[in-house]
């Protein structure tokens, strides 16, 4: 049974980590208001600009001549997965949850008998990914000087993506990231970026738009343009289901760690009342030996 100075010290730690636990939940809580703003902030032009694409891109699909970002290399053998993590913890499943998803599309690659390596953003997914596929993993973009990364970083990315593209290096990419939806829900997602899927969604228009210079021309500009926004939104998607996530991490761990000092201070309690009917018998006892 441990002493009611063991007791003390444990409490006053607990109480301790408690106050930190809530700092970094209030911290949360404040940055998500501006990731969250962000994120939502970027969906409207990634759709805007995705229909521009599709409209462009359906007129010209299936042409030898399409953009090489396009129309693929022709093959799906090599894989390339673009694993998005952040640098930091303390964020619950956060990051394990986007990992978990890159080994699970891992493994149907593999068994398919698909060649993969990994392109890793990030430190936190570095370490689980490093002891499953120690030969698999390929380039890793720091980002650990960086606050928060932004465009910036998500024009470099695509940058060396589109470079190891056309050295012939992968045939197809897919990008893991969070999707924020809440504070209590980030979704893992993962979404083909290379070659670019041609999308759904189109601009709607009954009138016959010709285009200065030729789709091909503009699509060549606007294919790099739309895989940096691809990337900008996921890092940003990403930035604001960190946050969310820590937050209901540390607001559960301060919980916990108000119902252990709630169970302690009861031990604590129990002891030091054990200990004084202790003395009093002990006292009585004596009294009574005189």
């Amino acid at each position: 049974m441990a002493s009611l100075k063991e007791l003390k010290g444990r409490i006053n730690s607990v109480k301790s980590t408690q106050k930190i636990t809530k700092a970094k939940q209030m911290v949360a809580a404040a940055k998500l208001r501006k990731a969250q703003a962000a994120a939502e902030a970027a969906r409207p032009y990634a759709a805007r600009l995705a229909g521009v694409m599709g409209s462009l891109a359906s007129k010209i699909a299936g042409q030898d001549n399409a953009p090489l970002l396009l129309r693929g290399t022709g093959a799906a053998q090599k894989h390339l997965l673009v694993v998005a993590n952040s640098d930091k913890g303390l964020a619950g499943a956060f990051n394990s949850n986007i990992v978990k998803a890159a080994m699970v599309k891992a493994q149907e690659l593999l068994a398919a008998g698909k060649d993969v390596e990994f392109y890793l953003v990030g430190r936190k997914g570095r370490a689980p990914i490093r002891r499953a596929h120690p030969s698999r993993v390929g380039t890793m973009f720091d980002t650990t000087e960086v606050r928060e990364p932004g465009y910036a970083e998500a024009e470099r990315i695509a940058e060396e993506l589109v470079a190891m593209y056309e050295a012939g290096k992968f045939d197809v990419a897919h990008l893991f990231f969070s999707r924020f939806q809440s504070a209590l829900t980030q979704v893992p997602t993962v979404q083909q970026i290379i070659p670019v899927p041609t999308p759904d969604t189109q601009v709607a228009s009954d009138a016959v738009v010709e285009y200065e210079p030729d789709e091909e021309e503009i699509l060549k500009e606007l294919l790099p343009r739309y895989l940096k926004t691809q990337l900008f939104g996921a890092l940003l998607e990403n930035q604001a289901s960190e946050q969310g996530a820590s937050m209901t991490a540390m607001d559960n761990a301060t919980r916990n760690a108000g119902d252990l000092i709630n169970k302690l201070t009861i031990q604590y309690n129990r002891s030091r009342q054990a200990a004084i009917t202790t003395e009093l018998i002990e006292i009585i006892a004596g009294a009574e030996a005189l």
